[in-house]
């Protein structure tokens, strides 16, 4: 039985919000992006300003307003000044159903909404940039991708994507750097995020793709950067977080990055770890993805690669050989540069973004811009 005090208390402070009257500037996608970015349910968020999750689901939706008071409160929850909730800066939603995740069963659908929340400040700091930089264009290639993607079909999608995109013979320099260049945002996801592997989204004019923070090895970047691509190239109408799906964008980027014909005689036909050490240091690649291909392209039997793979089983991560910090973006600091002093310039993009400067300074850190970004800040005291 509810308590009566309970109840009278309930009901004052319902008739302090309904006298404290209605946020009337309020953008409701910019209250489920707070929530999603928080990690929060509804349940817990409702609980905490003291209203019903549906109220908050209504507020989400556009059927109600929270009052002045709620709204305070939603904002000291979610990290975020109220001046956030204000209409007037769109930032369009990612949908979950266009979003390549590494691994569905391994998260939680509040982890890959979290991601995916996150993805839209990036995208939100990348189109305010392009207001005062021109960034590359989007220059990925246009692929006939065949209805039937075995593995002959998926190395010839990526024996041409390489030619498309200039890349001579031989390993590929960098690979989140030909990303950039060919106008798709790249960033690391918040270590907050770790859970999710990676993924990619098209959206708009300037797909995205989010990598692991977590994987402190060069090789392994390089492939995820790479597993990424073929996504993009050629999954723009399949179902993601299937099996096959990542399957199919793992023998892209096996043969994108190490392609067939020039890989094949250079691969021993016995486990030979240093042979397999410097080619992972040409190629750029694992020693646990040079094994697999060793054993895909028939070098290694099937008894051969099961040892392969039990000796890196026994060797851990990170593995033996490391080549060093993983590769990482350049284009969003090097792009805030052109703007003048790095203090004002996040200003700036705070406020084309219409978010808050630490918003902006979380995404340009995860865009390569160091561990740390200075803050504008104002003395109030007069001269």
């Amino acid at each position: 039985m509810t308590d009566p005090a309970d109840l009278q208390a309930a009901r004052r402070r319902a008739t302090l919000r309904r006298v404290a009257g209605v946020a009337i500037d309020f953008d409701p996608a910019r209250l489920g992006l707070a929530r999603r970015m928080a990690g929060l349910q509804r349940t817990r968020l409702g609980r905490a300003v003291e209203v019903t999750p549906a109220a908050i689901t209504q507020y989400e939706k556009g059927q109600a307003r929270p009052t002045l008071p709620v709204l305070d409160g939603l904002a000291d929850v979610l990290g975020v000044p109220t001046e956030f909730f204000r209409a007037g800066h769109p930032i369009p939603a990612l949908s979950a159903s266009g979003a390549h995740f590494r691994s569905l069963r391994s998260t939680t659908v509040l982890e890959r909404e979290r991601a995916l929340s996150f993805g839209e400040v990036v995208l939100a700091v990348f189109a305010a940039l392009e207001q005062h930089v021109e960034l590359p264009a989007l220059q990925l290639p246009d692929l006939h991708v065949p209805v039937r993607l075995g593995q002959s079909e998926i190395n010839g999608v990526a024996r041409h994507a390489r030619n498309l995109l200039g890349l001579p013979a031989g390993p590929v320099p960098h690979v989140i750097r030909l990303l950039e260049a060919h106008g798709v945002a790249v960033v690391h996801l918040e270590d907050a995020i770790h859970r999710v592997d990676a993924f990619s989204h098209q959206h708009g004019h300037r797909p995205l793709v989010l990598l692991n923070p977590g994987k402190q090895d060069k090789a392994r970047s390089r492939f995820d950067a790479a597993h990424e691509l073929g996504h993009l190239l050629m999954h723009h109408d399949a179902e993601p977080g299937s099996r096959l799906i990542e399957q199919q964008a793992h023998m892209f980027a096996a043969e994108f990055l190490t392609p067939a014909a020039e890989l094949v005689n250079d691969l021993p036909k016995r486990i030979d770890w240093v042979v397999l050490h410097q080619l992972k240091r040409r190629w750029g690649i694992s020693l646990k993805a040079l094994v697999v291909r060793a054993h895909a392209l028939g070098r290694f039997s099937e008894s051969t690669y099961k040892r392969a793979l039990r000796q890196l089983s026994s060797w851990g991560l990170p593995e033996p050989g490391s080549l060093g910090p993983p590769e990482t973006p350049v284009l969003l600091p090097r792009a805030l540069a052109l703007l003048g002093p790095i203090d004002l310039a996040v200003q700036q993009l705070a406020s084309d973004a219409g978010l808050p400067i630490n918003e902006v300074n979380r995404v340009l850190r995860a865009a390569g811009g160091g561990d740390s970004w200075p803050t504008l800040s104002l003395d109030p005291r007069p001269n």
